[in-house]
């Protein structure tokens, strides 16, 4: 049910017989379904459903309640938190309950929760109200004697949680003692432990090394990590914690504004949201939240919504509390990221090098925040590893501007009609052999440019911006131009006649002169670019750099034996062995062939002097943005003057070329004391070995 439609039972005007049985049935349910959910997320650090499908089932029971009094019990999820600590642990009670929050979906909600708060404030200016993201992990409690930590414990059932004391010493941002001489004798700091983006995609990329399994997402693995019995896990982990709230003190006081209390904590040591903010009203609220949704995919860490509570305590004092939640703080969630839905079918897409990718073909569903019918599979390994099956309930994730992708099955919804994914063993394209090479995961289509899907994708290749350049032939018209059957190669392009293109769709008589003119001017470019957008697997701008530099002939190129293409910089074993292969085609060799005669040229290379490649033996490693050319331009330049150029910082590289937002690279430079160069001092380097950026 989603939140803003009415509940099956708003209509009923007065409890009835028949339907306090209806609804006595569905609450039932609606516990069962809960407390599964609730134990698989807590104990079992496994979650069965998505967080926004448990937010539709508990908001659907709270409903039944309020309507029905009489159901409400004192077992019922909504009077609980969340599940029964582990036996495993030592229990801890926590002597200030801690509470959950009420949610809001909605901006009409945020409202009625500032209408509410002023209305029993009586208050006649508006409210200030301190805003924090709402980090996606798990919340624990730092129990403090001294300024020493004594204590930490899982929230558990709000009552009640687990004792985790020497898994929260191994968070290297939690205080083992607070900085500096006054400290309260007793202090108990509540806040947030999570798992940073980074920290999480690496573990999971062991996971999968290992053939082991995968976290559904960076809560999951957070509170995986933090509720193992050995420490030494939960440190490897890099687990970082955020505090938000004061749980209690004694024998000192505090601030009286919530936000002053966080800045106290703050100087005591403990890591304080840089995006926090105090605001005044709804409007202020508003305006919070729209901005840090904008940033939500650029942090460092996930969020799942943000957190407004009023900021002055006497007012959160007066508000007091209901069953379970505070009066004075709410909850407004973000659309959510991970969603339930049915996988119908599956279907299997090649792309420009052969590779064949499964797409989940899904009920459309609407997760993050938009409405979402395809998700990635990305091999069949991925579909032995999550168990999935045609006609399986599956969670889905879509996170910013990231494919959506099928995380988990939910066996418990699996019907008894699901059937198998086959992999094709035929291109589904073109039926050419497929292949799947030793020590890949990906299987590939055998047919190349005899493939219809490769062919496209081959011939959008060629023609970008970093290949042949050839303006105007965007994906739209290749994808005509191949259909229509008036290309099957490059080479073809260069035979199109103005009747042909004229009369392709969206394509008006300038446009098509325009589109023949470019790929006229195309004809002539570099045999670097040429061989760039042969679309030869491995073999990026700078590789085909090295390999016009070294080779300095295609002829020469086409007939190099393994010992010589490994000679070349940047050119390892596995790169030899592609343009092998490639080469080896007769196909490929014919496609070369008629790229040729029909009029691609470049200009003759001749061997440089030693004074015309002033930087042979050094190496260079290029990062950051540059504000005057593109890197795959700044390494062209270096290579140009012979230098090789890295991909990574180590003790034999000479110099550091740095843009801005340099990051590791830079400081990993700065560490082994070797020369960086900022962009002004490179564009002064190429000055002196008479290179103009501009031109």
């Amino acid at each position: 049910m989603s939140h803003d439609q009415p509940s099956l039972f708003d209509e009923l005007p007065t409890p009835k017989a028949e339907d306090l049985k209806k609804a006595t049935i569905r609450v039932q349910q609606l516990h069962d379904l809960l407390n599964h959910a609730n134990h698989a997320y807590y104990v079992l650090d496994d979650p069965s459903i998505p967080d926004a499908e448990y937010d539709r089932m508990f908001r659907e029971l709270s409903e039944l309640e309020t309507l029905y009094p009489v159901l409400l019990a004192n077992d019922s999820p909504t009077q609980r938190v969340g599940a029964a600590p582990l036996a495993k642990f030592e229990q801890v009670t926590h002597e200030v309950p801690m509470l959950s929050l009420d949610n809001a979906f909605v901006d009409e909600d945020m409202v009625d929760f500032d209408r509410r708060v002023s209305d029993r404030l009586v208050a006649g200016a508006e409210i200030e109200y301190a805003c924090e993201p709402k980090l996606d992990g798990i919340a624990v409690s730092l129990l403090y004697e001294g300024g020493v930590l004594i204590r930490a414990a899982t929230r558990g059932d709000g009552s009640t949680g687990e004792n985790i004391t020497q898994n929260i010493r191994t968070v290297a941002s939690i205080p083992l003692k607070l900085l500096g001489d006054v400290h309260p004798p007793v202090l108990e700091v509540r806040g947030e432990v999570y798992m940073p983006k980074s920290s999480f995609d690496a573990l999971n990329e062991k996971a999968r090394l290992n053939d082991e399994k995968a976290f559904v997402n960076p809560r999951n693995a957070a509170a995986g990590s933090l509720r193992q019995l050995d420490s030494k896990i939960t440190a490897s982990r890099r687990l970082e914690f955020c505090c938000y709230s004061l749980g209690r003190v004694e024998g000192a006081v505090l601030p009286e504004q919530h936000s002053e209390i966080l800045a106290q904590f703050g100087r005591w040591g403990f890591i304080i949201n840089a995006e926090s903010r105090v605001v005044l009203g709804a409007a202020g609220c508003q305006s919070y939240y729209d901005k840090l949704a904008e940033k939500r995919n650029y942090l460092a860490y996930e969020i799942d919504g943000i957190v407004f509570k009023v900021n002055d305590i006497g007012r959160q004092q007066q508000l007091g509390f209901i069953s379970r939640a505070p009066r004075w703080a709410i909850a407004r969630k973000f659309p959510a990221q991970e969603e339930m839905t049915i996988l119908d079918d599956v279907e299997f897409q090649v792309g420009r090098t052969g590779a064949i990718t499964p797409v989940a073909r899904l009920k459309p569903v609407f997760v993050g925040g938009v409405t979402v019918s395809n998700a990635t599979l990305h091999n069949m390994d991925e579909i032995k590893r999550l168990g999935v099956r045609v006609g399986d309930t599956v969670i889905i994730r879509r996170a910013g501007d990231v494919i959506p992708k099928v995380v988990k099955v939910v066996l418990e919804k699996r019907p008894e009609d699901t059937c198998d994914i086959q992999f094709p063993k035929c291109c589904p394209v073109c039926e050419s052999r497929v292949e799947r090479v030793e020590d890949e995961a990906i299987t590939r289509c055998t047919g190349g440019l005899f493939c219809g899907a490769q062919r496209k994708e081959a011939i959008k290749h060629f023609a970008s911006r970093k290949a042949m350049d050839i303006d105007g032939l965007g994906d739209k018209i290749v994808e005509q131009l191949v259909d229509e059957n008036l290309i099957k190669s490059f080479a073809d392009l260069y035979l199109l006649k103005f009747d042909e293109v004229s009369k392709l769709e969206r394509l008006g008589e300038k446009s098509a002169k325009n589109l023949l003119t470019s790929i006229e001017d195309s004809k002539t470019t570099t045999l670097a670019k040429f061989l760039y957008s042969l679309g030869i697997r491995e073999v990026g701008v700078a590789t085909a750099l090295n390999l016009q530099n070294h080779f300095l002939d295609i002829r020469v190129l086409v007939k190099a034996s393994f010992e010589e293409l490994i000679a070349v910089d940047d050119v390892g074993p596995i790169v030899a062995k592609r343009i092998l292969s490639f080469f080896a085609e007769p196909h490929n060799q014919s496609v070369i062939d008629g790229l040729i005669k029909s009029g691609v040229n470049w200009p003759n290379i001749e061997k440089k002097s030693q004074e015309q490649m002033p930087l042979t033996g050094k190496t260079y490693v290029v990062t950051g943005t540059l504000l005057h050319m593109g890197r795959d331009q700044a390494k062209g330049y270096l290579q140009g003057l012979g230098a090789k150029v890295a991909s990574s910082v180590s003790a034999k590289t000479h110099a550091l070329v740095a843009g801005e937002k340099a990051g590791s690279k830079l400081q990993k430079a700065q560490d082994l004391g070797l020369e960086i160069l900022d962009e002004n001092a490179f564009i002064e380097l190429l000055s002196q070995h008479g290179i103009n950026h501009e031109n």
